[in-house]
């Protein structure tokens, strides 16, 4: 995946849109993110058992297909596509498509 944990990114589509966050966790499986204050859920949480867990109606972020948001490049500040370059000592690197400047 073109986004890693720690990124920044911006909502393209859906109801979040234009929205940023920074991303908590990343399920490559389906494909999908969980970003910070983006595509929230109420979740409606009963006791079970003596187990200390919160009760109630929780708020908490879902996950968000990785085709709807793009990631913002630190140097320009705008969401950009990701490519890749192979640097001269054989690492490789993530390249914003937009300003052409390396990104990690």
């Amino acid at each position: 995946m073109k986004i890693k944990k720690g990124d920044t990114v911006e909502v393209i589509a859906g109801d979040d849109r234009g929205s940023r966050g920074t991303v908590h966790r990343v399920l490559p499986k389906e494909k999908r993110l969980v970003v910070s204050g983006v595509n929230m859920i109420k979740k409606h949480q009963r006791r079970t058992g003596d187990v200390r867990t919160q009760v109630g109606i929780i708020e908490r972020e879902a996950p968000i297909a990785v085709s709807n948001v793009a990631l913002v490049c630190p140097r320009c500040s705008k969401p950009s596509r990701v490519g890749y370059r192979i640097m001269e000592d054989g690492s490789k690197v993530r390249v914003c498509k937009s300003c052409d400047e390396t990104i990690d």
